[in-house]
């Protein structure tokens, strides 16, 4: 399962709103090769839920994780920041080992 903060809720609701996106459209998480520490986060919206896709939903936010990401994300919490150190969303990744420094990228 993904979990999601209030403080994210309410900036996907933004987000949203701001690119035009319809009220309905889902959250797509997944993972990509690359970054400083081999994997990187990737989020995004989409309406079309594939066959393979684990769906999630926390808070009124469903969130679609492909198959092969699941593997890295399962028990993993989507926050959102706006402090000093930086504004954004961020990943609680308990099967993560290491993260940079910016937090877009992990290694496990």
């Amino acid at each position: 399962m993904i979990q999601v903060t209030d403080k994210a809720v309410s900036q996907i609701h933004v987000l949203r709103s701001e690119e035009n996106h319809a009220e309905d459209a889902n959250v797509r998480v997944s993972v990509k090769g690359g970054g400083c520490s081999g994997l990187m986060y990737d989020l995004s919206f989409d309406t079309k839920v594939e066959s393979s896709d684990q769906v999630f939903e926390d808070k009124g936010v469903k969130i679609l994780v492909d198959k092969k990401s699941m593997l890295y994300l399962l028990g993993t919490t989507l926050d959102f920041s706006d402090g000093l150190n930086g504004k954004g969303f961020q990943f609680i990744n308990p099967n993560a080992s290491r993260t940079c420094g910016c937090g877009e990228s992990f290694s496990v």
